[in-house]
């Protein structure tokens, strides 16, 4: 019987790999951007939750986690080097605890609980399972982690600690959730292709002297060998690149009322209708003024996820809503 020797032979540095990986990382800092620029009230509040801007955002989700995918098969299709591995793993969820402690404190009512490094470092553990399966049966895995949520939405993970499950009713708000459901799915799609690349010997097309083409991209590419860095070091380095701007061009203060009806129903509208989302946001907002809460919030000196009146009034609102559609 004859091997398969089909990665037997090193490949290679895959330096267009490393350009998209670059590419991926710049759209992310320019979303970021975006996110920065409205926090500072330079952009109109919900302008990073905005369709348009949140089709852009998953796009970045997708990619990044597709080239993980893809990644982790090149490096570990012929088998598990264990030692490599648990290093790069290892790194990875550092700098998700990093990334989660940090926003702890900076933005305690939306921090990052389960972001994309989180989901990186869950995929990866699981894709160990899948990387010696066929293309086609991680195609359909895939598949099905991508149309879990739509189908098996249920109040039983409407707890903390099932969240980065993704099969949630309803979650606590966080500046980048990327649950495992749906986001294994390109994950899974990820190892599929590179499975597929190897299998039909077209990935050397794009090896070794070949991949010199790409050496345009140099500046990317470098980007992309460093990706972890970077997504580590880029947000701080945006923000105070804005808070600077903003101490010599301050934006103009914005409606404060105004601006909880925009956030309110970027917020809202992931879960809910627009209909809905107009008559909650409108009854919080009325509730919170006549019960003297709303300047409270907009100092930040209430806890919205865990004050009673504040959540009584969530409740209150969220029957009027339902009551109205």
């Amino acid at each position: 019987m004859s091997q398969d020797t089909t990665v037997e032979q090193p490949i290679g540095r895959l330096h267009w790999m490393d350009a998209l990986r670059g590419i991926a990382l710049v759209a992310m800092a320019t979303y970021h951007l975006t996110w920065d620029l409205e926090f500072f009230h330079y952009l109109e509040p919900g302008t990073a939750s905005s369709l348009p801007l949140k089709i852009y955002a998953r796009s970045i989700a997708s990619s990044f986690l597709f080239l993980a995918g893809f990644s982790l098969y090149l490096a570990h299709g012929k088998g598990i080097r264990w030692q490599s591995f648990w290093t790069r793993f290892g790194k990875i969820v550092v700098a998700a605890l990093l990334v989660t402690t940090a926003t702890f404190f900076a933005m305690r009512d939306e921090f990052i609980y389960f972001g994309i490094l989180h989901n990186i470092a869950a995929a990866s553990l699981i894709g160990l399972l899948f990387l010696r399966a066929p293309p086609l049966v991680n195609i359909l895995v895939a598949a099905a982690a991508i149309a879990a949520p739509i189908w098996l939405r249920d109040g039983v993970f409407n707890t903390p600690a099932l969240y980065w499950v993704g099969l949630s009713e309803s979650v606590r708000r966080s500046n980048d959730y990327v649950p495992l459901l749906p986001w294994l799915g390109p994950f899974l799609i990820g190892i599929s292709a590179a499975q597929l690349l190897i299998k039909f010997r077209l990935i050397r097309i794009l090896a070794g002297d070949d991949a010199k083409k790409f050496h345009v991209f140099s500046g990317l590419s470098t980007v992309g060998r460093h990706s972890l860095a970077f997504y580590l070091l880029h947000q701080p380095i945006l923000i105070a690149i804005v808070w600077c701007i903003a101490q010599v061009f301050p934006a103009a203060s914005p409606d404060p009322a105004l601006s909880y009806m925009q956030s309110c129903k970027a917020a809202c509208a992931a879960q809910q209708s627009e209909s809905f989302c107009s008559s909650f946001c409108g009854c919080t907002l009325t509730e919170l003024k006549s019960q003297n809460l709303f300047d409270v919030l907009e100092r930040g000196e209430l806890d919205v996820n865990n004050d009673a009146r504040v959540l009584g009034i969530s409740r209150q609102c969220t029957r009027t809503a339902q009551g109205q559609e």
